[in-house]
């Protein structure tokens, strides 16, 4: 079965490249935000998917390795995807739309917040310009409210 590229998929291929990011997480209360630098490697598979590989400073400062996967699904009529990084445990597996040149994803996972078990959250993806852009990342509270966590800001190498 070979699939053929839509525009979704062909959105994706600006991703490919070689770039620069600066992270700015949330630290637990009462202390500053933690900051970390990395890069990411996009590579095109098929056409259809891409493979991000970052490689950077995990919130423990030991280094860390992630892994994203973006592809289209026109079945669903979605973006799909999958994040895993060598400091957890935990597969995200992602499913999201796209208006403009905003691709949010959505996906549940361990709740960093008080309480434990699961939350929702929310990427959002955000092209800025040609070389610039960003990723923000927020989990779903208790009263359906959305708290930032992360907010990340990539530059091409």
């Amino acid at each position: 079965m070979k699939s053929q590229p839509t525009p979704d998929h062909a959105w994706l291929q600006q991703f490919v490249g070689e770039w620069a990011y600066e992270v700015t997480a949330e630290a637990k209360p009462g202390e500053p935000d933690q900051k970390f630098t990395g890069t990411e490697s996009i590579r095109a598979l098929g056409g259809l998917w891409i493979q991000c590989e970052g490689k950077g400073t995990a919130p423990d400062g030991t280094p860390a390795t992630m892994m994203l996967t973006l592809g289209y699904d026109p079945k669903k009529g979605k973006y799909v995807g999958t994040w895993f990084g060598s400091m957890m445990d935990f597969l995200w597996v992602y499913e999201g739309t796209r208006e403009g040149n905003v691709l949010t994803l959505r996906t549940t996972g361990p709740n960093f917040g008080e309480g434990g078990g699961t939350a929702n959250y929310r990427e959002v993806l955000e092209w800025k310009g040609p070389a610039e852009r960003t990723f923000t990342s927020y989990m779903e509270e208790a009263g359906g409210t959305w708290k930032q966590l992360m907010a990340m800001t990539y530059r091409r190498a």
